[in-house]
């Protein structure tokens, strides 16, 4: 099953990327892609993707790019800097963008690209790579009617729950982050739970095995503190990641004139877990950050 009659071109092909573009092309569909770091290219290659060594090729004659990387500044270098992949499309192409920034740094990049006579979906996405592999993850996408309209197929294929939340750039980036903003502060107060049941003196997974049916129950407070609890702190979800949308959700809510009490917290909470080291680990070490310091409090 081919969804487009071009390549699908993928300029960042870490967990999500990657997975997203395996996911294509095990239906069939072409996909290019390209990565600064060379061992996911490997990965990519393994399973049939074609490589390209800069933006501009990966983009090249493909009438969709999916741009899969950190954050604005990167996302504004694939797209317009050196060997940008902007210049590189051909008119009328689309140009999906799915990471989580801030919706000013959206509405101005698609801005540039509708300049460039290329459309923007903005696209950010939730679910893990797991879910973005199955096609289960979940889409928030702000687009035109008609450019969303035109997209829906492959869409569909790579996002099961997927929400048309507007027309105007930038909604789909305001949605993911007060979403982002909603799971830091569940997982703060999930670790909290668990660390000051541990604390009582109860063991922690039959607390949690309680919670998961009861009404403290939250899909990231099982996720996380069930591998917290078995000491797996492998990154499915880099304790970075949410540092950073938090900020962004913080930063967007102060243009509001709004300072969300839970929400500020939990960012700071958040950053204490870079300050200890846990940022390149899974974001459940937030349970080892809440015991780290409540430890004095225990002697």
């Amino acid at each position: 099953m081919t969804l487009l009659h071009t390549p699908v071109a993928f300029i960042g092909i870490g967990n999500m990327g990657l997975a997203m573009a395996l996911r294509l092309r095990d239906a069939g569909q072409p996909v290019r892609v390209h990565d600064i770091d060379l061992t996911r290219h490997a990965l990519a290659a393994a399973a049939g993707a074609e490589l390209a060594d800069s933006p501009a090729v990966v983009a090249a004659g493909c009438a969709l790019l999916i741009v899969v990387v950190v954050d604005a500044a990167q996302t504004e270098a694939v797209l317009f800097g050196p060997a940008g992949a902007a210049a590189a499309l051909p008119p009328g192409a689309t140009v999906m963008l799915c990471p989580t920034i801030g919706p000013a740094d959206v509405e101005r990049l698609a801005a540039r690209l509708a300049e460039a006579g290329l459309g923007c979906l903005d696209a950010p996405m939730s679910g893990g790579p797991a879910r973005a592999r199955d096609g289960s993850m979940s889409l928030m996408v702000a687009a035109p009617a008609a450019l969303w309209a035109a997209h829906q197929r492959l869409l569909r294929h790579v996002a099961a729950r997927l929400f048309h939340v507007g027309e105007r750039p930038g909604d789909g980036a305001r949605t993911k982050l007060v979403n982002n903003l909603l799971a830091a502060t569940n997982l703060a107060a999930a670790a909290e739970a668990i660390a000051l049941a541990q604390q009582l003196g109860l063991d922690g997974a039959q607390t949690l095995a309680v919670i998961e049916q009861s009404s403290g129950h939250s899909w990231i407070c099982a996720d996380r503190m069930t591998r917290a609890l078995a000491g797996d702190f492998a990154p499915r979800a880099h304790t970075t990641l949410l540092a950073k949308d938090s900020a962004l959700a913080l930063a967007m809510a102060a243009a509001a004139g709004i300072t969300p009490t839970l929400g500020t917290q939990a960012a700071a909470m958040f950053q204490a877990a870079l300050t200890a080291g846990y940022g390149g680990e899974d974001d459940a070490r937030l349970l080892s950050l809440v015991r780290q310091l409540w430890r004095p409090a225990s002697r």
